[in-house]
């Protein structure tokens, strides 16, 4: 099905530029009649059609079916300039080659979230009701009627992530009459008092105070396995967990261990490590596990939405906003990158390590010392993607990050300064986190040697560190033998020091020091390295 292109222009006069645009995989893609689009739909297209036909086209919209791979971006030729994917994700599109090809690569993630929301607290209700092992017994011929169920009423259900989707099961478990607490340090203490949600200060506050769980993370190496044997080992006894966002947020094996040992009484999942999962996969087994296909987005209304907003956007960014769903950012013109190349990986460092040290902080100073070989704009950009690339499901970049810095409640302000008193130029950043009580703060400072980034202030000590692998911090009094102490710890564990940096306000008084190690410390590891009676705290990151 076509769209109709626009009417020709009267002979002589200058032809309007028609954008052309390639739907190939099957979806709700909405109106196609849009005045200077031509707009082409072909459900479920054969792959050699798409290549053949590709370069005809200014823009390819996919759901998942469709592999946008080298070999398809390469056949698009010069002319391809958008590819949009309706739904969340983009595992089927080749972000890295269409980034270095100048490709803007869209998404609809917000379309689904309704529909996942919904998903969840369907999971749980029948969890709590026995739904699938009624069902079950039913079907074979077992008429059961002993078995007793759970209300969700005046009961206490845990959120593990208060993004889109948490925040909307967070409505609809207030609306079934229960107490809703959730755990998100990227969160603003804001968002939770407009929610009426109760914080959880730590994951463990959360686990040991719900009778339900549900996840609503995105999978990153930080909640990838976060609710293993011993999380779920301080649940209730009795509790139910649930996991329709991503496959390994809640371990797999853990989890059928926990309901086969009977400490929960049952659980719901929507995903999987692996998709499809095997005959023999230990969910398919395991008792009282309602488990459905990956079915979060497959709802008539979440359909319909996906394609609408998917064609909306590659629309308007086909003629320059892109606003909205950027999920990558065409690389930054030459000259610019020459220019602040070192600065740009700076500034994803220092956003990485404060994203460790203070999550969701309310605010961001980000101060710019001395002369900088360019505007440093770009710098503070990719400080916003360093801070808030684990904290969200979409993929903070150059076109985006300032959006969602701001629809996470983060307010970002900027001074600039022309002299820097210790390094040519200097980039500070002190992210602070409102508090009732007090304000916690964090400052972190680095400069560029040649390409090279390095850190050069940490609180207000200063340091001089390469900011690579994992680093670990830790304050005590300025008095001998507290590196020894630490150093021995380490060298019992087997971890190397790769390097070391000293700071102090004044002798004798508060130090601190930082090491960059070859491997990272277990959460035991960290405790026993605070636990030292030279150490006054201790944090570790990795850059």
């Amino acid at each position: 099905m076509t769209a109709p292109a626009a009417t020709p222009a009267a002979p002589g006069a200058a032809q309007p530029q028609v954008f052309r645009v390639l739907i190939c995989d099957e979806m709700n893609p909405g109106n196609l009649e849009h005045a200077g689009y031509d707009i082409e739909y072909v459900a479920n297209m054969p792959r050699e059609d798409i290549l053949r036909r590709l370069p005809e086209f200014d823009a390819l919209i996919t759901r998942s079916r469709t592999k946008v791979d080298r070999e398809l971006i390469d056949a698009a030729g010069e002319r391809l300039k958008v590819i949009g994917r309706g739904g969340v994700g983009v595992d089927n599109i080749d972000l890295d080659y269409a980034s270095l090809r100048g490709l803007l690569v869209l998404n609809a993630p917000e379309s689904n979230n309704v529909s996942a929301a919904e998903l969840a607290i369907m999971h749980l209700m029948a969890a709590a009701r026995g739904l699938t092992r009624s069902d079950s017994k039913t079907r074979a011929g077992v008429w059961d009627r002993k078995f007793l169920g759970l209300e969700l009423k005046d009961r206490t259900l845990g959120i593990v992530g208060l993004g889109r989707i948490g925040s909307i099961v967070a409505s609809r478990a207030q609306g079934l009459r229960m107490n809703v607490v959730a755990f998100d340090p990227y969160v603003p203490d804001s968002k939770f008092e407009r929610l009426d949600v109760r914080r959880a200060a730590t994951l463990d506050d959360l686990l040991t105070s719900v009778d339900f769980i549900t996840v609503h993370t995105p999978l990153t190496d930080e909640t990838r396995g976060m609710i293993g044997a011993a999380e779920l080992a301080k649940l209730r006894k009795g509790a139910i967990a649930v996991n329709a966002a991503r496959g390994g947020i809640i371990e797999e094996q853990a989890l059928v261990d926990a309901l086969s040992s009977g400490h929960l009484f049952a659980a719901g999942i929507d995903v999987f490590v692996d998709e499809p999962p095997t005959a023999d996969h230990i969910f398919l087994h395991a008792p009282n596990l309602g488990i459905t296909a990956h079915l979060g987005a497959n709802t008539v209304e979440a359909q319909e939405r996906v394609g609408a907003e998917i064609v909306e956007r590659v629309l308007a960014a086909l003629k320059g906003d892109v606003s909205k769903g950027a999920v990558n950012a065409p690389a930054l013109d030459a000259k610019t990158m020459e220019a602040l190349g070192g600065y740009l990986d700076l500034g994803s460092k220092l956003g990485k390590i404060l994203a460790q040290l203070l999550p969701g902080a309310s605010e961001l100073e980000v101060s710019f010392l001395g002369e900088f070989p360019a505007d440093p704009t770009p710098v503070l950009t990719s400080l916003l993607i360093g801070y808030l690339g684990n904290s969200t499901d979409e993929h903070p970049n150059m076109i985006n990050a300032r959006a969602l810095a701001r629809e996470r409640g983060l307010s970002v302000a900027t001074r600039e300064q022309p002299e820097s008193p210790d390094y040519t130029t200097e980039v500070i950043v002190k992210a602070t986190l409102k508090g009732a009580e007090r304000d916690r703060i964090r400052t972190v400072g680095g400069t560029v040697f040649g390409k090279s980034a390095r850190l050069t202030r940490l609180r207000d000590f200063r340091v001089e560190l390469q900011p690579e692998g994992y680093i670990l911090i830790a304050s005590n009094q300025d008095k001998p033998g507290a590196v020894a102490k630490l150093s021995n710890l380490l060298g019992t564990w087997g971890i190397n020091i790769a390097g070391m940096a000293l700071g102090r306000a004044q002798k004798g008084g508060e130090a601190l020091f930082t090491l960059t190690l070859d491997e990272g410390l277990s959460a035991e590891q960290l405790q026993a390295v605070r636990d030292l009676d030279v150490i006054d705290s201790a944090y570790l990151v990795r850059v």
